[in-house]
């Protein structure tokens, strides 16, 4: 795995461990504002890692999978929560 899988692999891992802090710690009716915020650390937490790697050369393409990767796994996470909700 090249460096560059990896700092993309470390925004999907935060966002992973965001979702399974998110169910564990928060309420309910809760959910839906923790997840949002984990979004946003996902987002600040690619900027920074993509900018300490200082690589220009495919900056947008790591940016990119990196933010879609985030999404993805929280989405799933919404999913979760919405179905275990329902029972």
């Amino acid at each position: 795995m090249s460096w560059q899988w990896k700092s993309v692999v470390v925004v999907w891992s935060f966002a992973l461990a965001c979702a399974v802090l998110t169910g564990w710690l928060s309420l309910s009716g809760q959910h839906l504002v923790w997840i949002s915020l984990a979004f946003a650390g996902c987002t600040i937490g690619t900027l920074s890692v993509q900018l300490a790697t200082g690589r220009k050369e495919g900056y947008v393409d790591r940016v990119t999978t990196s933010l879609v990767g985030a999404v993805a796994v929280l989405a799933a996470a919404t999913g979760i929560f919405a179905l275990t909700g329902l029972l």
